[in-house]
């Protein structure tokens, strides 16, 4: 068995926020972004994606395994995979899970599913991502705030019998030295609840937050993507003894449009297919390729797509790429 993408689906926060028309806002390309109301929380955005998906088309109790990308989980416990695998209605001799990654997740995810239906323990995948970063982000903190938006996506990866996989070439990378430049210093065990957690502090730039808030360095996380996104095109390349051009569609992290861009051009691919498109998401983490491959393949609906190049990069430090045959994707 060979795993294939045959389905994604994505859904986003009704709530919508505009970006000001400012030099920031032309910089990064992002115009608005869907936000999460009080109330909603990761799981019901994941749920929703998974329905859309699932419909009454899917046999639910085909599912045998179910993985979550999330890094704002409903509880520390139990795992908010179980919670879903029963609102989905999914057979109990489902698998589930979550895991926790940013920006690579999905990547990760990819080759999770890979691994579970090629070696025989899975033959339908649901993999899902869903973010809620504005409730970690602090509404006066202008470095981070107009970037991030919340999302979830649904994934279904299929096995099939097939000679060569659907998903090949992974390249996975950390560099946990970098993970204070990406972070929430207050809310896990190691620097529990404490007096002075939501007190405010202001930086250099003006910008408020909290322990419990979202803090990013930005130019140390550009740099790093910088330095390490260039390098896995070349390894996924090198993998899959693959050429640029046997590449369709480049699609990476949807992190701004400036970075982006930045990218396109370190990478040397000012001359192939690539997408950019953050104006009406922002950043909405693990949920941005899933997200950007739906919204690519529909703009390429007459066009042959069957190889397609992503790259996910973010907080851990973390990194991951692979290509992916879309042939059995529905478009």
């Amino acid at each position: 068995m060979k795993a294939y993408i045959t389905k994604i689906e994505y859904v986003l926060p009704e709530n919508k926020v505009d970006n000001p028309k400012n030099r920031l806002t032309k910089k990064t390309g992002i115009s608005s972004r869907h936000i999460c109301k009080d109330y909603e929380i990761a799981s019901d955005l994941a749920f929703r994606a998974a329905e859309k998906l699932l419909g009454n088309e899917i046999d639910r109790n085909s599912i045998d395994f179910l993985i979550l990308c999330t890094q704002s989980p409903d509880y520390y416990l139990p795992t908010t995979a179980c919670i879903l695998q029963d609102k989905l209605g999914l057979s109990t001799d489902c698998g589930a899970f979550d895991y926790n990654l940013g920006c690579s997740g999905y990547i990760y995810g990819l080759s999770m599913a890979k691994g579970l239906i090629e070696s025989g323990q899975a033959e339908n995948v649901l993999l899902l991502t869903a973010e809620t970063y504005s409730k970690y982000i602090n509404p006066k903190d202008n470095a981070v705030y107009p970037l991030f938006g919340d999302a979830a996506t649904a994934t279904l990866v299929k096995g099939y019998a097939e000679e060569e996989s659907g998903l090949e070439g992974f390249v996975l990378g950390t560099n946990g030295a970098g993970h204070q430049n990406l972070i929430v210093p207050v809310g896990g065990m190691k620097n529990r609840e404490s007096e002075t957690e939501f007190e405010e502090t202001t930086d250099e730039y003006g910008n408020y937050r909290t322990n419990r808030n979202l803090y990013m360095h930005g130019s140390a996380i550009s740099d790093f993507a910088l330095d390490v996104v260039p390098k896995t095109v070349d390894k996924i390349l090198l993998k899959t003894s693959l050429k640029k051009t046997d590449i369709d569609y480049y699609v990476f992290h949807q992190a701004n449009k400036f970075m982006l861009q930045f990218l396109q051009m370190k990478c040397d691919l000012l001359d192939y297919p690539y997408w950019n498109d953050v104006k009406e998401y922002g950043n909405t983490v693990s949920c941005s390729i899933p997200i950007a491959l739906v919204d690519m393949m529909r703009a390429n609906r007459d066009k042959k797509v069957n190889k397609v190049m992503s790259i996910g990069f973010g907080v851990g430090l973390s990194w991951g790429g692979c290509v992916i045959d879309m042939s059995k994707y529905e478009k």
